[in-house]
């Protein structure tokens, strides 16, 4: 009577006896979230152990990742990208790979006709259902590279000294400054539309050590605007910016008009065009007594795509909304679910309403916004929300600076916010006080840069300046 022999390391497959088609699925859906358990069933233990190796590796190395995971890090990952997206699309092809082997050397070909059909098709699908998860990410990797070369200006070096020729230390991005001033702007180009307006306006002062903000708020009707003394502007406008009507009742000579009036004017500066935004960064930053160092515009009009991508923006509206050329529209009081269209007419309807209304309603559905962009809702809808961004935002910020600012604005989240808003009673829009506008300025930003006191607490204030009513919403 023959011995019976163990089977070695090295024997081949067959030398196995087969599973059947209920274990076979089972050891292959196990090899899921178990590399190299059915490898080990059917006899491949170097494979097997290597497989559960690497994927032990694997695991631990994503765990320490995970552990000291932080905003510095997602920083530093929007420089990854290239590299993520094609890690992450590589390991979808090897789980796939994965899955297919181990169903093929647990012996389908050992069953009979039908079972080796059931079970090829459920190992198929298993594949499948496995790859799509990381073919997913893929894909939401390369929609935010996307998203980001083409928002983002091109990568540059960190911000020029404060002092020119000044000592800069080579790990500081910040260029020796303490806070950064970004501008931030809703405007309203488009194909259907000539030129652009500036019609929100606001900057965002930075403490770059505590993410302490100050929201400074200038209205779009600013007249007699200053420009900054030897500027091409100023020169053309010593007495600040002045135009003739254009028909009775009609200026664009108001802050509003700056930036596409030296788009049009590229004479000014020598031949280059494309000056509206380093006009308007420099123009504004003399009004406040700061220096801004970019600028962020939204599309006002593109804004109902993000709304429409989003699914919709509830808010709560104090009092009924009339709008449209000739006041046909009408957005009711309540809480109430607003698809783009809506939401964007409630934030610019002008009847029976003035500026700085509009301004607190402008305020108001960014807020709802922002609230209710929770992770879920972002990447169930990722792709539409990239591609809406990609035709409504603009801004000069350099990529590379990415690293340092998504930290910092996560910092800024959990900082102490403040907010100044020049409108009237504190500030006359038809002859501004430009003095007090950069001494309030200069107060809050001494204010927002000073240590936070015992007790106090996170808030949004508006200095000297009384909240409008009516005609206003909440943020649900």
């Amino acid at each position: 009577m023959p011995f019976a022999r163990p089977i070695s390391d090295c024997e081949p497959v067959h030398a196995r006896k087969p599973v059947g088609a209920a274990a076979l699925i089972g050891w292959t859906a196990l090899s899921v979230v178990l590399p190299g358990a059915a490898h080990l069933r059917a006899g491949w233990r170097r494979t097997g152990f290597a497989l559960l190796g690497a994927y032990g590796v694997i695991l631990v190395a994503l765990g320490l990742v995970a552990l000291n995971a932080d905003a510095h890090l997602a920083g530093r990952a929007l420089n990854w990208l290239g590299l993520i997206m094609t890690a992450t699309a590589l390991a979808g092809v090897l789980w796939f790979a994965l899955v297919i082997h181990s169903f093929v050397v647990l012996r389908p070909q050992g069953l009979p006709r039908a079972a080796q059909v059931v079970t090829g098709l459920i190992a198929g699908g298993l594949s499948v259902a496995v790859a799509l998860p990381f073919a997913v990410a893929a894909q939401y990797v390369a929609e935010s590279e996307r998203t980001i070369d083409k928002v983002f200006a091109a990568s540059a070096g960190p911000l020029a000294p404060v002092v020119p020729g000044g000592r800069l230390a080579a790990s500081d991005p910040w260029g020796g400054r303490d806070r950064i001033n970004v501008l931030l702007l809703g405007g309203d180009w488009g194909n259907d539309r000539t030129g652009m307006r500036t019609d929100s306006l606001n900057v965002a002062s930075v403490d770059v050590h505590t993410g302490n903000t100050v929201l400074l708020g200038l209205p779009r009707n600013l007249e007699h605007v200053p420009f900054p003394p030897g500027s091409p502007m100023a020169r053309r406008f010593p007495t600040g910016f002045t135009l003739p009507e254009y028909r009775p009742g009609w200026r664009d000579d108001l802050l509003f008009g700056v930036w596409q009036y030296a788009e049009d004017h590229p004479e000014l500066f020598g031949g280059r065009r494309h000056m509206g935004a380093e006009t308007l960064k420099e123009t504004v930053g003399y009004i406040l007594g700061i220096r801004i160092d970019w600028y962020t515009l939204v599309n006002i009009w593109g804004f109902a795509k993000i709304v429409d991508a989003l699914g919709g923006l509830v808010l709560t509206v104090d009092s009924d909304i009339v709008y449209g050329k000739y006041d046909e529209g009408l957005i009711k009081a309540g809480t109430r679910k607003l698809n783009g269209a809506d939401a964007l007419w409630f934030a610019r309807s002008r009847t029976n309403s003035d500026d700085f209304t509009r301004m607190r309603r402008q305020r108001c559905v960014f807020s709802a916004l922002l609230n209710q962009m929770d992770p879920a809702t972002v990447l169930a809808r990722f792709t539409k929300i990239a591609a809406a961004t990609r035709k409504i935002l603009r801004t000069d910020i350099p990529r590379s600076m990415l690293e340092e600012i998504v930290p910092l604005a996560v910092e800024a989240k959990n900082a102490r916010v403040t907010s100044v808003q020049f409108m009237p009673p504190l500030i006359s829009t038809s002859v501004p006080d430009w003095a007090q506008i950069r001494l309030l300025t200069a107060n809050a930003i001494a204010k927002s840069s000073a240590p936070k006191r015992r007790g106090a607490r996170h808030a949004l204030a508006t200095p000297g300046a009384p909240s409008p009513i009516g005609q206003g919403c909440t943020a649900v």
